[in-house]
């Protein structure tokens, strides 16, 4: 039987200074980042990015909850968003994966 999963897309802001540097930075993720979010439920994942920076997050998981928690006990997470965090407008001191607005689904097309 096929695992039911949520579908979650989220909005950031990446400052447009730092737009070609946030590409090139994720033509490279750490293979132990690409792991652990594997290991913790993050599928499907893909982003997409405007010119002015507005960068939309798409993924499947079974469970968000466990997914965002299983990251944050991960030692590779705590290293990649101090290093993201400054490619980000409007966190408020959070970190990226805390500070997403995530978006409510509407509508599915199966």
């Amino acid at each position: 039987m096929e695992e039911c999963m949520e579908r979650v897309c989220f909005l950031l802001k990446v400052r447009s200074d730092r737009l070609e540097e946030y590409k090139e930075r994720h033509q490279a993720v750490w293979p132990d980042m690409l792991k652990a979010l594997s290991e913790t439920g993050w599928h499907n994942y893909s982003l997409f990015i405007r010119e002015d920076g507005l960068l939309v997050g798409y993924f499947e998981t079974p469970d968000l909850k466990a997914a965002l928690e299983g990251m944050a006990k991960h030692e590779v997470n705590e290293r990649w968003q101090r290093e993201m965090s400054d490619f980000f407008e409007n966190l408020q001191g959070r970190r990226p994966d805390e500070g997403f607005q995530k978006l409510e689904e509407v509508f599915h097309l199966v």
